[in-house]
């Protein structure tokens, strides 16, 4: 008994020390003295419009603090899309900003209203109203920013609504792709270049090394540079890019049928004569009395992108444009964009595919087939053309693909590349598209955030 209460006062002695060496006070853990902010879970949305010549499309990201994609759902990205694109509205600016906000609110629902306030919204605008005459551009842009600050919480930054040039989109879209796949901070010779064949333009870009970059031609002012500094991951890049104006997939069209201007071009398949309308502009598309012929019309491509024009640097692509040098950074190509949509469609691949891999010379095989055949055989053998009414030109369309990469980028025909719409994310799907590298860039200029990003 005496030794029960000799214990019992012992450890009576010891609770003072014991209850004054760790203590909870609000959200602090005290202990010896030491205070430990309990961590903060940090999260933010992100919401960016991509404004196209063919459509507008609305993106919903979600980044952890560490800038890694959270899920919206079962998915790491909320998408969807409307046609047409802003341009189609040249002549009401009010109409093109309400042709947003179905999308507006699709982004509104999707993101929790209490961190409205706190979400960066974007709407990047990209060939088809750079293509705009005037002041028409401008004034829809600023359509769009009062209708996104009169109708959404979202944050609307001075520079949140604007047209992206074409450098910027080809370097958004190098980030989203390695981003994905991993190669951020890595050396730039792991990282994967990229194309994007659009509808009004086309870009590329893909890492260099520093003494290529020091080397890099000089342009004229007004011009974008053909290297674009970043920093990623803590790891500088030098970006070689560049956005070819009117050589997207529907603006190339234009270009091939204004070499034969009022006359018949060999790129039509036979039995059609019709009228091609691009950006306002009408264009003669008739097939001549014999059809579409596979060499005539190659040789129609080649003028088209200028292959012949005046070079004043070492190496170029095409119409006198720098071709970045090569190298390491450009072995690797992931395209996207009409790269995907074209095979797809034309049936050389399955149709649920996300990604897959394809040469130059796959496509020169497809186009010798489909410029062998008429309209009306064309429509059987392409339905999904059909469904785009664009079978007239899917002899052209092919053939300039494979023009383009061969005679116009310098590739390999049995180079293989991978060609897609969607890569694969941990266990999710993301678009390879630019949105997701602009994305990062709005979130990495927010407070307690990783700065992941950044244009030097």
């Amino acid at each position: 008994m005496e030794f029960l209460i000799t214990l019992i006062t012992f450890l009576l002695f010891l609770i003072p020390s014991i209850t004054s060496s760790s203590q909870y006070l609000g959200n602090n853990l005290l202990t010896n003295r030491k205070i430990f902010q309990k961590q903060e879970t940090i999260t933010s949305y992100a919401v960016i419009f991509d404004a196209g010549s063919t459509g507008s499309r609305v993106h919903v990201y979600h980044f952890d603090q560490n800038l890694d994609l959270l899920h919206i759902g079962k998915d790491v990205e909320f998408y969807n899309k409307i046609k047409p694109g802003l341009s189609a509205y040249g002549d009401n600016p009010e109409q093109a900003a309400n042709s947003l906000i179905p999308l507006l609110e699709q982004a509104q629902n999707v993101i929790p209203e209490d961190v409205h306030p706190k979400t960066p919204v974007r709407l990047g605008a990209t060939a088809g109203l750079r293509l705009l005459d005037g002041d028409a551009s401008e004034k829809i842009l600023q359509a769009v920013r009062d209708m996104l600050s009169n109708r959404s919480s979202f944050i609307v930054q001075p520079d949140a609504v604007s047209i992206i040039d074409g450098t910027q989109e080809g370097s958004y879209l190098w980030v989203t792709v390695n981003y994905v796949l991993g190669n951020l901070g890595k050396k730039y010779t792991k990282t994967v270049g990229v194309m994007d064949l659009g509808g009004g333009s086309l870009q590329m870009a893909y890492a260099v090394s520093k003494k290529t970059a020091q080397n890099a031609p000089k342009v004229a002012d007004g011009n974008d540079p053909y290297i674009k500094k970043i920093v990623l991951k803590g790891k500088p890049y030098d970006l070689y890019v560049h956005s070819y104006l009117h050589f997207g997939r529907e603006a190339s069209r234009a270009e091939i049928l204004k070499v034969t201007k009022h006359s018949a071009n060999p790129c039509i398949l036979a039995g059609f004569d019709g009228i091609y309308t691009y950006s306002g502009e009408e264009y003669k598309a008739t097939a001549p009395a014999s059809g579409a012929n596979f060499n005539k019309c190659k040789k129609i491509i080649r003028k088209a992108l200028k292959l012949n024009y005046p070079c004043p640097y070492q190496n170029c692509t095409f119409a006198g444009i720098w071709n970045g040098g090569g190298g390491s950074g450009q072995k690797h190509l992931f395209a996207t964009s009409s790269f995907f949509y074209l095979p797809e469609d034309v049936g050389m691949v399955d149709s649920k595919t996300r990604n897959f891999k394809i040469r130059p010379l796959d496509l020169e095989i497809e186009a010798k087939r489909a410029c062998s055949l008429t309209f009306e055989d064309a429509k059987s053998t392409y339905p999904l053309l059909v469904e785009e009414k664009i079978v007239p030109y899917a002899c052209m369309d092919l053939l300039y693909q494979y023009e383009l990469l061969v005679d116009g980028f310098g590739l390999d025909p049995l180079q293989e590349i991978t060609a897609g719409k969607e890569i694969e994310y941990q266990d999710a799907i993301v678009e390879a598209s630019w949105p997701l590298g602009n994305a990062v860039e709005a979130i990495s200029s927010l407070p307690k955030f990783e700065r992941l990003m950044y244009f030097v």
